[in-house]
């Protein structure tokens, strides 16, 4: 199977159960990377056929940067869900990091795979 990816998706938003966290928006960090066929895209060259990265991207970062969840364990299988939502994709993995939420680390964060058969 074939990957379409999304690569250090950058958002701010509410994530976290400190009532610090829960005061201003931060940076979240999303990666993500659709498992699907690009065969037919490539033999017709057309758009249609693909995953359209920018609008899943889209998707995501209005999701993350609304919602407000207090773990990014919850979030990333909102992400998961919404990616999932596109027909062309079967299965994806999806990682969401918050940078400095931790001294001493670039970030922390989860990764998790779900796929249209779970």
């Amino acid at each position: 199977m074939d990957k379409v990816f999304i690569h250090n998706l950058r958002a701010r938003g509410i994530i976290g159960v400190t009532e610090r966290e829960r005061r201003r928006s931060q940076e979240i960090l999303i990666n993500v990377a659709l498992f699907t066929d690009t065969r037919r895209a490539a033999q017709r060259d057309n758009i249609r056929d693909c995953v359209n990265y920018s609008t899943v991207a889209k998707k995501l970062l209005s999701h993350a940067e609304m919602i407000g969840r207090q773990t990014v364990e919850a979030l990333a299988n909102d992400l998961a869900e919404i990616c999932l939502g596109e027909s062309k994709v079967m299965k994806v993995i999806v990682r969401v990091e918050k940078p400095g939420a931790v001294r001493f680390t670039d970030s922390v964060g989860v990764e998790i795979e779900r796929s249209r058969n779970d």
